[in-house]
């Protein structure tokens, strides 16, 4: 599904007035180790409501959220009738995908995510409402149209049904174009406290090896709509750089590095790493200084901080110093 998932990454250039309310489903057929059905709520990236076909209801995830839905129950009561539709949906649908990719048993996994993204300034909504099966788009809802897309053979069968049922596709459209961003309006406003904030993040240079990449590692940031890049002599580095994902920390703040390789010894102070964080104005700039790298070779051990987080600790020429370590993971 990687047209799905790009949906949830943005491009170099974050607009800081765009929220989002994205709906996420997926189905597990033939795996009893999870639960048959699991439904997300994300506002902006941040899970606001959850379900499985084991709870059978909805429960918001955040404290925001739980005072928003008290005053008004039958919202509460739309995300549970909603889970429940996609639960039906994903039965009624394993039996369509199954047949229409011929097979009969195995472990499979149905995905779909619709929602909408809208602009503060402008009001421009962006609906989107996709179908994934076993980690490749089935099927695409075109808003503009009011048609479904077929990217691969096995949904065109599908496509040329779903497209009579106009009573079906208006309702999509409403869903998308209406109901969602109004929604979305009012959780940005009940979690503005929340969603809103901004935190800069604690930016190091770390390196494995003395040949390794020189990794810039940002972590403790938020929002998640952030980017970072390697400048060389101030100009955007795009050969010789590896970007890495954003992930999140155990504290609901994220996470993200960017690796640069092949770097001679005289040309190091030409380098910087630039961090941009939506709504925030200026850049955190880190000039690349073989001085303040952080090493992984010298003596080295693991042990928690006091938070209870991993980390290596490391002593070189009597200094000591942590880099973060995330599960098993050496950053």
């Amino acid at each position: 599904m990687k047209t799905l998932f790009l949906l949830l990454l943005f491009c170099h250039v974050v607009s800081p007035v765009t929220h989002s309310l994205h709906f996420l489903h997926t189905g597990v057929f033939g795996d009893q180790k999870w639960p048959e059905f699991v439904g997300v709520t994300m506002v902006d990236g941040v899970e606001v409501i959850y379900c499985d076909s084991n709870i059978s209801r909805a429960e918001p995830k955040q404290d925001w959220m739980t005072k928003a839905l008290e005053h008004d129950p039958n919202h509460m009561d739309w995300f549970t009738d909603e889970c429940h539709a996609g639960h039906r949906s994903f039965n009624a649908m394993m039996k369509t995908l199954m047949q229409r990719f011929d097979q009969t048993g195995g472990v499979h996994i149905y995905q779909r995510m619709f929602g909408c993204e809208l602009d503060d300034e402008t009001e421009e909504v962006n609906g989107y409402n996709q179908f994934g099966y076993d980690g490749e788009d089935f099927i695409v809802f075109d808003v503009k149209t009011e048609t479904w897309i077929a990217p691969t053979p096995q949904a065109v069968d599908t496509k040329q049904e779903w497209d009579t049922d106009k009573a079906a596709l208006a309702h999509i459209k409403n869903l998308l174009t209406q109901l969602c961003p109004e929604r979305l309006k009012m959780f940005v406003n009940s979690g503005k406290s929340s969603l809103l904030r901004t935190e800069l993040p604690s930016v190091s240079l770390l390196q494995k090896t003395p040949s390794s990449p020189v990794s810039c590692h940002a972590t403790g940031f938020y929002p998640h709509r952030a980017v970072m890049f390697w400048r060389k002599d101030g100009e955007e580095l795009h050969e010789d750089v590896d970007q890495g994902e954003i992930l999140p920390n155990h504290d609901e703040t994220f996470q993200m590095r960017v690796d640069l390789s092949s770097v001679t010894p005289e040309d190091w102070r030409r380098y910087d790493c630039v961090f941009q964080l939506s709504g925030v104005k200026e850049d955190v700039v880190t000039r690349l200084d073989k001085a303040e790298i952080r090493t992984n070779w010298g003596n080295i051990g693991i042990r928690k901080d006091e938070g209870g987080q991993q980390i290596l600790n490391s002593t070189i020429s009597g200094q000591g110093f942590f880099i973060p370590v995330y599960g098993s993971r050496i950053i």
